[in-house]
C-alpha cells in the first residue's frame, strides 16, 4: 500500500469514528451507523473504533457534515472518494514525488486538478513545507534489510494499516493525546551523514515533478502564487530570525525553488522572481558558498539555466525602467540581488570547470618598499586604507577558489556580461561606493564578472587618476612640512640613443620606494621641446618596448610559429633589467598606454600570482609541449627506448649550445617511466616590477589574465567602420569633405596587414584599445590651405 493510499485509508476510518461518536448534525439523518440519526445507538471510543474499521471494510454509507457542522449545503448521506481525497489534501504539508503523482493521477481521473493546486499552494508557499518536501531518502540499515525479507508477503496490508488507523482515532480522544494528520517529516532523514557540500534534497526528483507539473498552465499559476507569498516570509526569517544558523536544511527551498525551468519567464519577472532574489540575497555567507558548491555539480546547460533566469531579471529590470544619473541602476534592489545571486552561479562556474588551485606564486619577494612619505590620511590623523591589503571578495575567501585559478569555466566568462547594465551604469558613481566601501550602497565592481572590459577599464583609470591626484597632493604637502623641493609628478629625462639605461636608472627600484611610481608620468627627451599631453610617454613606450624587444640584445627570443616572444635564458641581461619590464607593463597600464607586446598567456597569469605550469607550454612553445606529451604518456620503457637524461640544450646568442641540468647531476640521472615528471621553476623578476605599480590597484580584484593582455596590448579585432564613426575633424574638414570620403574608401580597400601598419603608424601600435577602435579618439586636421600640390 503506497503513502497515499495508508493516509486515504486513515481519514476514511477516523470519519467513519467521528460519525459514530458525534454524528453528522443533521437531526433527519437516515444513515443506520450515524449517531445523529435516530435509530443508533450511542457507542463508547474502544466499540466505536472496532466498528469504524468494519464500516470501512465494508465501505458503508458515509455521512456528509451538515450545514451547522462544515458550512456546506449538502444535506444528504453520500460515498464520494474524491471528496475524501480532497479533505485529506487539506492535511498535506509537505511533499515527496510519489505524493506528487498520486495526487496528479487521482486529478487526472476525474480531470479536476483543484486539489493539487492547493497543495502545491499550500507547501511552496511555507519555507517548512519546502524545507521537508524532496528529501533524499536515508537507505535502510542491515536490520530493516533482514526484517523486510522476511515479512509475510501474503499479510492483509489493507488491514493491518486499518487497525492502526482505527487505534490512532481512538487515541485522538484520549486526554492529552494529539493527532499528527500533516505527516511532516521528523527524522526521516539522517542530514547529520551528509558531507558538508551537500543537501538533503532529492534534486533529480524535484526535477522530474518540475517536468511533469510545469505543463499544466493552473498548476503553474500556482508555483507562482507560491512564490510570491513565499519570498518575503524567507527574506524576513534570513534577515531577523537567523534561521539558516539553526537549520541549515533551510536551503533546501532555495534548492527546489532555482529547479524551476519557467523562473526566467515574463509571469516571473515582475514580482515573483525578484522577490525570491531578494530572499536569496540575505543567505549568509556559508550558504551561499555551499549553494555554489552543490551547483558547481551541475552540468553546463543546467548552469547556464541558472544563470540565464538571473540575467533575464536583470536585463528586464534595466531595459523597463530610465536609469541616470538621479536615477542610479545600484539603487534598484531587484538588479542588485539578483546580481549577488549571479555570483553564486559565477564562481559555481568557476569550480565546476577547470581550475588549477595549487600552482599560486609564493610570496617569497624582498618586501615592496614602503613610502617613507606621510600619506594624506596619516597627515590628517586618518588610518591609511590601503594597509588592509588588497580588495578580496569573501565568498572567493570562503570557496579558497580564485578567479584566477580557472583554466576552462563550464560556460565562458563572456555569459555573465551583461551589456545593457554595462550601458546604464554610471562609473564614477559606481567607483565612489565602490571605494568607499559602503554597506548603504552597491557597487557593481564588487561583481566584476558581470561587467565588460569597458566599463572595469573606466573603473580602473578613476582609481588610477584619484592615486595620482592623491600622491599630487601628498607631496605638496609633505614638502611643506619638510621644506623639500617639490616633486609631484614621475618626471622621465631620457636620451633616445640611451633610453633603456637612463628609464633603468629613473626608475630603478633601489633608488626610491614605490609610491614614487604612483605619481602621474611625464616624459621628457633631451635636447627635445614639448610638453607631455600624453604623446610623448606613448612615443617614449613605444621606443622602450622596440628597445627591449630588439633581437640584437638577446633578452627575449621570437618564435616564429607562435608569433610570441619569450624569456631567453641565456640573455646577458641582469635582473634589473627584467624588473624595468615588469615595471613598464604596470606604467602602461597606470597611465592607459598600450604596448606593442607579444607574450603567451602564462606571462599574464604569472602577473595575476599564478604559477607557471606544463599546461602552459600548450601557447609558449607548442612543439616541446606536444614532445613532453608525448614522453609523459608513453607506455614503453622510457629509460631503455628513449636513453635520455634529466638536462636540456639551448643555444646562446651566438648559437652556441649550452646545456642546463633539470635537476643536481641531471646528465648523470636517466629518465625513466617513474621518475620522468620533474617540477622545474625559473625565475620571473619582472613580476615584482610589475607589483611595484599595481600593488595598490584593484587591477587583480577585476581582471582576468586574458583582460590584462587586453590592457595592455589591445585586442588584435580591429574595426574600422566604428573607428570611422567616431573620428573628429578640425581645421576645414568635416565628414562630407570629398577628401575625407576619399581617405576612409582608401582605407577600408586595405587589406588586414596594410591596416594594421596605417595603426601602427597613427597610434604606435597596431591593436585596438579596450572596447575596440571606437574608443579610439582620432582627429584628422587640414595642415595649411590648400594648393596645387
Amino acid at each position: 500500500m503506497t503513502d497515499f493510499s495508508r493516509a486515504a485509508a486513515k481519514h476514511l476510518i477516523e470519519r467513519y469514528y467521528h460519525q459514530l461518536t458525534e454524528g453528522c448534525g443533521n437531526d433527519s439523518c437516515s444513515n443506520a451507523w450515524c449517531s445523529s440519526s435516530r435509530g443508533s445507538h450511542r457507542l463508547d471510543n474502544n466499540a466505536a473504533a472496532v466498528k469504524a474499521l468494519e464500516l470501512y471494510k465494508i465501505n458503508a454509507k458515509l455521512c456528509d457534515p451538515h450545514p451547522s457542522k462544515k458550512g456546506t449545503t449538502m444535506n444528504h448521506c453520500v460515498r464520494d472518494d474524491f471528496k475524501a481525497v480532497t479533505e485529506y489534501y487539506m492535511y498535506v504539508n509537505y511533499l515527496t514525488e510519489e505524493k506528487v503523482y498520486e495526487i496528479l493521477h487521482i486529478c487526472g481521473e476525474k480531470e479536476d486538478y483543484s486539489p493539487l493546486i492547493r497543495v502545491i499552494g499550500r507547501v511552496f508557499s511555507s519555507a517548512e513545507g519546502l524545507v521537508q518536501s524532496f528529501r533524499r531518502s536515508k537507505p535502510p540499515t542491515k536490520e530493516e534489510l533482514k526484517s523486510l525479507q522476511s515479512k509475510d508477503e501474503d499479510k492483509d496490508e489493507d488491514e493491518e494499516e486499518a487497525a492502526a488507523c482505527s487505534a490512532a482515532a481512538m487515541e485522538e480522544d484520549s486526554p492529552g493525546s494529539s493527532s499528527r494528520l500533516d505527516g511532516a517529516a521528523s527524522g526521516d532523514n539522517d542530514v547529520g551523514k551528509l558531507g558538508p557540500d551537500e543537501v538533503s534534497v532529492d534534486i533529480d526528483a524535484v526535477r522530474r515533478v518540475y517536468q511533469r507539473l510545469l505543463s499544466n498552465d493552473k498548476i503553474e499559476a500556482a508555483f507562482l502564487n507560491a512564490l510570491v507569498y513565499l519570498s518575503p516570509n524567507v527574506e524576513c526569517d534570513l534577515t531577523y530570525h537567523n534561521v539558516y544558523s539553526r537549520d541549515p536544511n533551510y536551503l533546501n527551498l532555495f534548492v527546489v525553488v532555482m529547479e524551476n525551468s519557467n523562473l526566467h519567464s515574463p509571469d516571473y519577472l515582475e514580482i515573483a522572481l525578484p522577490q525570491f532574489c531578494r530572499a536569496m540575497s540575505k543567505l549568509p555567507l556559508p550558504a551561499l558558498a555551499k549553494l555554489a558548491r552543490l551547483w558547481s555539480h551541475y552540468s553546463a546547460e543546467q548552469i547556464h539555466r541558472i544563470m540565464e533566469t538571473f540575467q533575464q531579471l536583470i536585463t528586464y529590470k534595466v531595459v523597463s525602467n530610465e536609469f541616470n544619473s538621479r536615477n542610479l541602476v545600484n539603487d534598484d534592489d531587484a538588479v542588485v540581488a539578483a546580481t549577488k545571486c549571479l555570483k553564486i552561479v559565477y564562481y559555481a562556474n568557476v569550480m565546476g570547470g577547470e581550475v588549477d588551485t595549487e600552482h599560486n606564486e609564493e610570496e617569497d619577494e624582498e618586501p615592496i618598499p614602503e613610502s617613507s612619505e606621510l600619506t594624506l590620511q596619516e597627515l590628517l590623523g586618518e588610518e591609511r586604507r590601503n594597509k588592509k591589503g588588497p580588495r578580496v571578495d569573501p565568498l572567493e575567501t570562503e570557496l579558497t577558489i580564485r578567479t584566477s585559478d580557472s583554466r576552462r569555466p563550464l560556460i565562458p566568462f563572456q555569459e555573465f556580461v551583461n551589456e545593457p547594465l554595462n550601458e546604464v551604469l554610471e562609473m564614477d558613481k559606481d567607483y565612489t561606493f565602490f571605494k568607499v566601501e559602503t554597506e548603504n550602497k552597491f557597487s557593481f565592481m564588487t561583481c566584476p564578472f558581470i561587467l565588460n572590459a569597458v566599463t572595469k577599464n573606466l573603473g580602473l583609470y578613476y582609481d588610477n587618476r584619484i592615486r595620482m591626484y592623491s600622491e599630487r597632493r601628498i607631496t605638496v604637502l609633505y614638502s611643506l612640512v619638510q621644506g623639500q623641493q617639490l616633486n609631484p609628478y614621475l618626471r622621465l629625462k631620457v636620451r633616445r640613443d640611451h633610453i633603456i639605461d637612463d628609464a633603468l636608472v629613473r626608475v630603478s627600484p633601489r633608488s626610491f620606494c614605490s609610491s614614487y611610481l604612483k605619481k602621474q608620468l611625464y616624459v621628457e627627451f633631451e635636447g627635445e621641446q614639448g610638453v607631455d599631453e600624453g604623446g610623448v610617454s606613448k612615443e617614449f613606450f613605444q621606443l622602450v618596448v622596440e628597445e627591449i624587444f630588439n633581437p640584437d640584445i638577446g633578452m627575449f627570443a621570437y618564435d616564429e610559429r607562435t608569433k610570441m616572444f619569450w624569456f631567453n635564458p641565456s640573455s646577458f641581461e641582469n635582473e634589473g633589467q627584467f624588473t624595468l619590464i615588469g615595471i613598464v607593463l604596470g606604467l602602461a597600464i597606470y597611465n592607459n598606454c598600450i604596448l606593442d607586446v607579444h607574450f603567451p598567456m602564462v606571462v599574464y597569469r604569472k602577473l595575476m600570482g599564478k604559477k607557471g605550469t606544463f599546461r602552459d607550454l600548450a601557447d609558449s612553445n607548442p612543439v616541446l609541449y606536444q614532445s613532453l606529451k608525448e614522453l609523459l604518456e608513453y607506455e614503453g620503457s622510457v629509460e631503455e627506448d628513449m636513453m635520455i637524461t634529466f638536462q636540456i640544450s639551448q643555444t646562446d646568442l651566438f648559437g652556441n649550445p649550452l646545456m642546463y641540468d633539470l635537476r643536481e647531476n641531471g646528465d648523470q640521472i636517466p629518465v625513466t617511466n617513474k621518475n620522468r615528471k620533474v617540477k622545474y621553476e625559473v625565475a620571473f623578476p619582472f613580476r615584482r616590477g610589475f607589483h611595484m605599480v599595481t600593488n595598490e590597484s584593484p587591477l587583480k580584484y577585476l581582471f582576468r589574465p586574458e583582460e590584462i593582455e587586453l590592457l595592455i596590448c589591445g585586442s588584435r579585432n580591429l574595426d574600422f567602420q566604428a573607428l570611422e564613426e567616431t573620428t573628429e575633424y578640425d581645421g576645414g574638414y568635416s565628414r562630407d569633405s570629398r577628401i575625407i570620403k576619399e581617405f576612409w574608401e582608401t582605407l577600408h580597400s586595405f587589406a588586414e596587414e596594410q591596416k594594421r601598419l596605417f595603426l601602427q603608424f597613427t597610434t604606435g601600435t597596431d591593436r585596438a584599445p579596450v572596447g575596440g577602435l571606437g574608443k579610439l579618439k582620432m582627429i584628422i586636421a587640414k595642415n595649411g590651405p590648400d594648393t596645387d600640390r
